[in-house]
């Protein structure tokens, strides 16, 4: 294990210097095996940072610009500056012909192996069984084979599933 007590006062000197000069823990790493020949593993040179107290910089976040459709970037002659600014809430958009609400139901009595199961009715009509086994892994099995729900299908199972078993954990 590599420790700070190797190091002469030069040595824990210079490498101050590296971190003054935007050196990351990294650098640290490969410089002290290129420039003074200790090969020294990524855990050792934090541990070394910590003894030598060295601050690296942190890299700042770029903000993201601000849209140009803000209110205050459209210019009052834009054929934008009289729409209505965009609502913050997502507007709900009806299901498409055919389609139904997802319905999810619990079974009175568990399946064998299961802690709860129930049946799932899917947004297309597709039926399925599912199930929660004793080790707390969820299962669908389908009625139709090779059936895949869509994946908003399967959010709004885990959503209204989650509202179900509430009261029965």
């Amino acid at each position: 294990m590599f420790s700070a007590s190797q190091l002469s006062e030069e040595q824990k000197a210079t490498i101050k210097e590296w971190v003054a000069e935007g050196d990351q823990m990294a650098d640290v790493q490969r410089r002290l095996k290129d420039d003074f020949g200790f090969s020294v593993t990524y855990m050792d040179t934090r541990f070394l940072s910590l003894d030598l107290d060295l601050q690296f910089a942190v890299e700042e976040e770029e903000e993201e610009p601000e849209s140009p459709l803000t209110p205050e970037a459209v210019a009052d002659d834009s054929p934008l500056a009289d729409m209505p600014p965009l609502e913050q809430e997502p507007v709900p958009v009806p299901p498409p012909e055919g389609f139904q609400a997802l319905e999810v139901s619990l079974d009175q009595i568990a399946l064998p192996g299961a802690m709860v199961s129930g049946k799932v009715t899917f947004s297309d009509g597709e039926n399925a069984a599912w199930m929660i086994d004793e080790a707390g892994r969820p299962s669908i099995d389908p009625a139709t084979p090779n059936y895949q729900p869509t994946q908003q299908d399967l959010v709004d199972f885990q959503t209204k599933l989650g509202k179900l078993l509430e009261g029965h954990a």
